[in-house]
């Protein structure tokens, strides 16, 4: 049996990184978004706020990872499960120290956006203050939204339309359809993630009571589900290069990792066997979000 990590691997292996590319897309694809093209390619951006949303981002979704993990391990829903290595069900941490890495990352995220709200507008900081609530409250609280099979709507809130539109205004300091746009498959993506996760996840979060979308809408459904969010991301990169920027269309670069997560969820995968979907729909989630960033990027 394979001992798990210590130390600061362990704590890495804890915070996903797998699911980074969920946080470091919506930034590069929202900021790519707001490059003015009149005054020359990729001008018009402010790296030090660009650094900024990508450490709010990075700090939100390792604090949402820390979390769940928290949450889930100490109502016993991770006591058996296919997948990443769980501090808090698998005993290699104790609760404590787990809730207090969340805690951490979540500052170092309230940190990072205060200073982005002062210069671009306090309203952000309702923002914020959301985004945590939702992070903690996903499997956290008496009634967490992720059990009632809400998750889904949450991530594509967040690390789709607020993470991706929220990246191009700190740019240029108001809101514009093409950001709006753009969130639409970075959000379908990051869903899709979850999606993944939780289809994965069928037996033993239906057994533990835990009531995902995937649970309520069945094995088979979840794959459909699963496939839609993938076809219904690279139209929207379609849409986007036929409406705004052309190059855009360098987004569809996702679509042979695309095609194949979605074949090895119709032939039947389950349990470890999607893990490596979950793995190829990372790749999709980083091949559109380059392709797609630069292409507004040299669009513009």
């Amino acid at each position: 049996m394979n001992q798990p990590p210590s130390g600061l691997r362990l704590w890495l292996a804890g915070a996903r990184p797998r699911t980074l590319p969920a946080a470091l897309v919506p930034v590069v694809v929202g900021t790519a978004a707001a490059a003015d093209g009149a005054m020359g390619t990729g001008q018009g951006i402010i790296w030090w706020r660009f650094l900024l949303a990508l450490v709010v981002s990075v700090a939100l979704q390792v604090g949402v990872n820390y979390a769940n993990d928290y949450s889930d391990g100490v109502r016993g829903t991770d006591a058996e499960r296919v997948g990443p290595l769980r501090l808090v069900g698998s005993g290699a941490a104790s609760p404590a120290h787990v809730r207090r890495a969340a805690i951490v990352a979540f500052a170092v995220a309230a940190g990072a956006g205060l200073v982005l709200a002062a210069v671009a507008g306090w309203w952000l900081v309702l923002v914020g203050v959301a985004a945590i609530a939702a992070a903690w409250f996903y499997t956290g609280g008496p009634r967490p939204y992720g059990y009632l099979g809400l998750g889904e709507a949450f991530v594509f809130v967040f690390f789709g339309v607020v993470a991706t539109a929220g990246s191009s205004y700190v740019q240029i300091e108001r809101f514009d359809r093409l950001s709006f746009a753009a969130s639409v498959p970075v959000g379908l993506l990051a869903t899709a993630l979850l999606v993944t996760n939780n289809l994965r996840d069928i037996p033993t979060d239906a057994q533990s009571g835990k009531r995902t979308l995937a649970v309520r809408l069945g094995d088979r459904r979840t794959r459909t589900l699963f496939g839609a969010m993938l076809g219904a991301a690279l139209a929207a990169v379609v849409v986007i290069a036929l409406l705004w920027r052309a190059p855009a269309v360098a987004g569809l670069l996702a679509l042979p990792v695309c095609v194949h997560a979605v074949r090895v969820v119709n032939r039947g995968a389950s349990g470890s066997a999607l893990i490596a979907v979950l793995e190829a729909t990372g790749r999709a989630q980083l091949a559109l979000g380059v392709g797609l960033g630069a292409g507004l990027w040299f669009g513009a």
